[in-house]
């Protein structure tokens, strides 16, 4: 019997550090959190993950469990484990070398990746998958994020500076989007555009702003078949349908895998969004596509940082074990 493999899995988010010693089953043995503090600046976030690394392999050591590495999930632009920028919740986040400083503290390698993209991994890995080679993940939250496995790879484009799902153009005279551009994905079919459209309608239509409103409140309200409800989510249902048609177009992929925390609404949510985008994309492109809702939840990211992790070291282990011609 083949012995298990096991990683950490790191997922870095603006609240929580979220860590687990995972085993190439998917299997969590350990898990557990801290809060990132991000208000004590980057050192202290950064003696967060040497404290979380510490604490997990002091569980794995005591399990007589061998780790084969680090993956940690970040917000922000990554090639080769540096930290271009593009993590705006995070204080001081660019031109950051994370996986070097952390090599040099650690007995073992460390591996980062940008967090959308390692939950799209997780999700491929350990999720939803059934022998596929070709999905599209898309996490839709505040903002959008994303990831792209291809051929049974995750995908980021030259040295990792694409993957930005969030930032494809669906309208060029739209809304202005936090990257700067106007008409981003993000900017018109994010959780945060919803609550936007929402607060909109009601005040052209004269109704107060309820506090606190937010993307479970709308759903509450789209269920009860609120008008102003109807009216917000019609636009979300429109700019999530024409971002994913063009990725269905670009990639045809055999999966669209949905998460973030509105992806489980109810069944209704991911129907909509199934039946306006196979509305627009092309029929030669999407007769092999499957749009479905994420099943890895909050556990995404820690399993995609440990995936990450596994295929890191299953490709080392080929390159050694090719012979020379």
């Amino acid at each position: 019997m083949k012995e298990k493999k096991h990683a950490i899995g790191i997922d870095l988010g603006g609240t929580y550090v979220k860590y687990a010693l995972v085993d190439d089953a998917g299997q969590i043995k350990f898990e557990s959190k801290m809060p990132t503090e991000v208000e004590k600046g980057r050192e202290h976030v950064i003696s967060i993950l040497k404290q979380s690394i510490f604490e997990t392999r002091l569980i794995a050591d005591a399990e007589g469990i061998q780790i084969e590495g680090v993956g940690i999930g970040t917000p922000g632009i990554i090639d080769n484990g540096l930290i271009l920028g593009g993590a705006e919740n995070l204080p001081e986040w660019e031109s950051l070398p994370l996986a070097g400083i952390l090599n040099k503290s650690s007995d073992f390698p460390v591996w980062v990746e940008n967090d959308a993209s390692l939950m799209g991994l997780g999700e491929f890995h350990f999720g939803s998958k059934t022998n596929y080679s070709d999905i599209i993940f898309i996490t839709i939250g505040t903002g959008i994020g994303g990831a792209m496995v291809l051929n049974g790879k995750l995908y980021g484009g030259h040295r990792n500076r694409g993957g930005e799902l969030g930032h494809i153009i669906v309208n060029p005279e739209g809304e202005k989007c936090s990257c700067g551009a106007i008409g981003c994905w993000e900017a018109h079919a994010s959780v945060t555009a919803l609550i936007r459209d929402y607060k909109r309608a009601l005040t052209q239509n004269r109704k107060k702003i309820p506090e606190n409103v937010d993307g479970k409140y709308i759903v509450q309200r789209y269920l009860k078949k609120e008008k102003e409800a109807r009216e917000a989510f019609k636009i979300h249902f429109y700019y999530m349908a024409a971002g994913l048609a063009g990725l269905i177009n670009i990639f045809s992929p055999q999966q669209v895998v949905i998460g973030g925390g509105i992806s489980e609404a109810g069944e209704f949510y991911i129907n909509e969004i199934r039946k306006e985008t196979l509305k627009l994309a092309m029929k030669e492109t999407q007769v092999f596509t499957k749009i479905i809702g994420a099943e890895l939840g909050n556990k995404a990211g820690i399993l995609g940082a440990a995936a990450l992790v596994f295929d890191s070291v299953n490709k080392s282990e080929k390159i050694k074990d090719k012979k020379p011609v």
